[in-house]
């Protein structure tokens, strides 16, 4: 039976204080899917940091100067909304080296999981959102530029929309950006990608799996030959920082949706987890595993 290939590191556990954003998340993902088996150790991959090099296929070289040395400004760090410290850098550094990893192993063996990644807020030249660097613009660009893939599909689900993504990519062939998000929600300014869904607030399952199940067909047109999918869990109905209506069910219906329709199109899928705050963080940790769930049973199933 095919398994499911994934990356994860303890260094993404990183302490920021008292804040929405549990990083213990990762940590506590990775023990109980490898607990109940729906992840072997056998198919563990650990991550590598990227170099510079890498980084300015996304990000700006004043930017990289500035997180490599630590150099924020306070109103950087305020953008950011995290206390930058180096070990918040160098979680950063090597989640987009895990993505990156994500990116190849998919296009390997047809489906990847990393158990971090998804931070879409970050633009070229600066951090915000909780998001210092952008592992999935990162992995994307690298990708295309040493020739793995000639086109990707950014798949994004988290409840906010990518802007940092977007803005990356504006006028970028090579990139489709398609991102289904709540209108009313984080950020404020929210750049053009090449497909933007925004939802009203309180949208239910049946409604938005009929608009993703629409779209999705859009996406995948591009002929790309990876979809990077953000599996946030943010759009459930009790996130902290959100406000759509999605059960656990329905989450996991999107997931099967997005799978199943890149396995109709024999197109490899590398998947990274985004957001997720429910009020109770065990909450959010299932809703994950759920993600990863319906991955390794999509996996399993590739002819």
């Amino acid at each position: 039976m095919r398994t499911l290939p994934w990356i994860w590191s303890p260094a993404y556990e990183v302490d920021i204080g008292l804040h929405v954003y549990p990083t213990t998340k990762y940590r506590r993902i990775r023990d109980l899917l490898v607990a109940e088996g729906s992840l072997r150790e056998a198919d563990f991959r650990a991550p590598a940091p990227v170099s510079r090099e890498v980084l300015a296929v996304a990000h700006d070289a004043a930017w990289i100067d500035r997180v490599l040395t630590g150099g924020l400004t306070p109103s950087q760090e305020r953008l950011l909304e995290l206390p930058f410290t180096p070990q918040l850098r160098d979680a950063f550094v090597l989640c987009c080296g895990g993505t990156l990893e994500a990116g190849r192993l998919a296009l390997e063996h047809g489906t990847s999981v990393h158990l971090g990644g998804g931070f879409h807020h970050a633009f070229r030249g600066h951090g915000e959102g909780f998001c210092l660097l952008n592992d999935v613009a990162v992995a994307a660009a690298a990708l295309c530029a040493e020739g793995s893939a000639s086109r990707v599909a950014i798949v994004d689900l988290d409840v906010h929309h990518g802007n940092g993504t977007a803005s990356i990519f504006q006028g970028d062939p090579d990139v489709f950006t398609f991102s289904m998000h709540q209108a009313w929600n984080y950020p404020a300014r929210k750049p053009a990608g090449d497909l933007d869904i925004p939802l009203p607030d309180g949208t239910p399952d049946a409604a938005y799996l009929d608009l993703l199940e629409t779209h999705l067909p859009t996406v995948l047109a591009h002929d790309p030959d990876l979809v990077l999918y953000l599996a946030g869990v943010d759009p459930f109905e009790d996130d902290q920082l959100g406000g759509l209506s999605l059960t656990p069910e329905g989450l996991r219906a999107r997931d099967r949706l997005v799978f199943e329709a890149a396995g109709r199109a024999r197109i490899p899928v590398a998947i990274v987890l985004a957001g997720g705050y429910a009020r109770r963080e065990e909450v959010t940790v299932d809703l994950h595993c759920n993600t990863i769930r319906e991955a390794a049973a999509a996996h399993a199933a590739l002819p």
